[in-house]
């Protein structure tokens, strides 16, 4: 079982600069792949996930967020990629419901408040996590993955 390990963190001064963040991001997932959002409410968990979305679509895409429906799927190029919103999850295993199996192996798999799953969390996973920057607008974000997203992201920049 690997254990995410620091990658590196962002600076990101405004919205635009979390959703380059997230287009950035956005290249090297591939099917298969988890990207946990980590944040408290406001700090820009759905604004990365559009931005992600936006960026496999290659144009602009309607992302509404998947807070009261938790999933929202998007059939892309290159890989489908599957939005969980679980901040209305009652139980962990309640995931299973939302076909979470299936997107863990045939999609790129993007999860607002992972906590929710618990031990269901798969540990081959990329985390980031935002927090408030110096100003309103601004944010932190921390990169942390397994070894197969460090070694994707060893010579990543924005």
């Amino acid at each position: 079982m690997s254990v995410p390990c620091p990658i590196r963190d962002f600076a990101l001064a405004s919205e635009a600069a979390t959703a380059a963040l997230a287009a950035a991001l956005a290249k090297p997932a591939r099917a298969g792949d988890v990207v946990a959002l980590w944040g408290d409410l406001g700090m820009g968990k759905t604004t990365f996930a559009r931005a992600f979305v936006a960026a496999r679509a290659g144009q602009p895409v309607a992302v509404p967020s998947p807070t009261f429906t938790l999933l929202q799927t998007y059939d892309l190029p290159g890989a489908p990629v599957w939005h969980y919103d679980l901040y209305r999850l009652a139980a962990p295993d309640d995931v299973w419901e939302l076909g979470f199996e299936e997107g863990l192996v045939s999609a790129i798999t993007l999860v607002e408040w992972p906590q929710r799953l618990g031990d269901l969390l798969p540990s081959e996973r990329l985390d980031i996590e935002l927090t408030p920057g110096d100003v309103p607008a601004a944010r932190r974000a921390a990169l942390k993955g397994a070894p197969d997203w460090q070694r994707r992201l060893a010579d990543f920049h924005v």
